[in-house]
């Protein structure tokens, strides 16, 4: 079993930064492809990026050059750097680990809540 946590949420004014880190514990991460997801008040949730076990990168439309997904396996830690935050990206954020043949983990989320 792998269990994530989240964290470095909070509020920030448009246009601002934010750093997520999703911590893994329990297994390493080495082999899974690993997520980013986020839901709004009222809204599915959504895919936001992820990153492969051989760090090959893929982002939604809405997020392409403003944020960057990263991983340290020495550390079991995938990180979301967020850049230029819109209000629209007011969200739970959560991250997501995954590979073949292995259940998908989820974190308890954390919040971003970009306002002025």
């Amino acid at each position: 079993q792998v269990q994530l946590v989240e964290s470095g949420g909070g509020l920030v004014q448009p246009g601002g930064s934010l750093r997520l880190s999703c911590a893994a514990s329990g297994r390493s991460i080495d082999f899974y492809t690993m997520g980013w997801y986020r839901q709004a008040p009222e809204k599915q949730r959504e895919w936001v990026a992820i990153i492969t076990r051989a760090g090959t990168t893929n982002y939604a439309d809405s997020v392409k050059g403003r944020f960057t997904i990263s991983r340290d396996n020495t550390k079991n830690t995938v990180y979301l750097q967020m850049n230029s935050l819109k209000p629209d990206d007011t969200a739970v954020y959560s991250c997501n680990a995954i590979r073949a043949g292995d259940l998908s983990y989820w974190g308890q989320g954390t919040q971003v809540t970009v306002s002025s």
